[in-house]
């Protein structure tokens, strides 16, 4: 199995109702770094990139992670949808916690990276470099979708509590490191161990048996009830003041889930709105960059984050 080479330390902060988990390094005197994860991911999801930062650069940060609400061990009242507006409330308890009034430098995946982008339009003062780990966002839409979404909003939330959106269990381990291995091809078997026991958890099952559950509540899964709108997000990205890194992987995992409906050409109209943006691409690497090339990732961070 994966040997860490920077363990983490877990601490709990009650966060608006919830009783939010965070993986933790460093000193934290140190200038803040806050990785925020993507959509079924876990803070520990960093691990390997953090262990690839040298060591002059992790020795003058705190790194800060968080389980978003509903996923690894955030816990908190029970519900049957969740919302960007309450990422970005989260995140903003979590900066006054951990930074006070010291600007950040904040690092979003995938899910993640959209919430970063967003909430650095909404406190633009709060931010100190900003990067994206392919945060893309969602196709364009239009007002006359409307009704039609909010009616699969209502069908969906019904459907979780016929228990018709129940996540996929597992028998053991090896199963759930085989799924990530399945998913992601770049993914190595002793990272996949090492992630499996991160990811999911061993729970008594109705019929009395033990079982492997990811650590996601099933009410992520329903879809958003109110339409992603391209004018406010590019009103959001015009107000960043951060200097921005936009990270891509150099396979296009956006063509691959869209289908032509949302492609990586109209993503970069959007990032036009960015005042001052960067944009790299990571060679050989999938959408899960973090764990295709923690490496290259650490350095690419290092290099446009400096040392502060």
């Amino acid at each position: 199995m994966y040997q860490v080479q920077r363990p983490s330390r877990s601490e709990f902060v009650p966060i608006r109702l919830h009783r939010y988990h965070l993986r933790l390094w460093g000193d934290p005197s140190g200038l803040p770094l806050v990785l925020v994860h993507g959509w079924m991911d876990v803070a520990a999801s960093y691990q390997f990139m953090v262990d690839a930062l040298s060591p002059d650069f992790f020795q003058g940060r705190f790194i800060i992670a968080p389980d978003w609400r509903g996923f690894g061990h955030s816990t908190g009242p029970a519900c049957d949808h969740y919302s960007f507006a309450d990422y970005l409330g989260d995140l903003e308890y979590l900066l006054d916690h951990y930074a006070g009034e010291r600007p950040v430098d904040l690092v979003g995946h995938s899910m993640g990276g959209n919430i970063a982008m967003m909430y650095a339009g909404v406190r633009p003062g709060r931010i100190r470099r900003l990067v994206n780990l392919e945060g893309f966002g969602m196709p364009a839409t239009r007002p006359e979708q409307a009704p039609a979404r909010y009616a699969k909003w209502l069908d969906e939330i019904k459907a979780l509590q016929r228990g018709e959106s129940a996540l996929k269990t597992y028998p053991d381990l090896a199963a759930v490191a085989a799924r990530l291995m399945k998913t992601n091809r770049r993914l190595a078997a002793d990272k996949a161990d090492w992630l499996a026991r991160q990811w999911s958890e061993e729970r008594v099952q109705a019929d009395g048996g033990m079982r492997r559950e990811i650590l996601g509540d099933a009410a992520h899964r329903i879809v958003s009830a109110q339409l992603f709108r391209v004018e406010e997000m590019r009103a959001l990205y015009a107000r960043i003041a951060a200097p921005t890194l936009m990270v891509e992987a150099s396979e296009d995992s956006l063509s691959q889930w869209w289908q032509g409906r949302f492609t990586l050409a109209e993503f970069h109209q959007r990032l036009a709105a960015v005042p001052n943006l960067r944009r790299e691409v990571i060679p050989d690497a999938g959408h899960m960059l973090h764990h295709d090339q923690p490496r290259a990732l650490a350095a690419l961070l290092e290099s446009f984050l400096g040392a502060g």
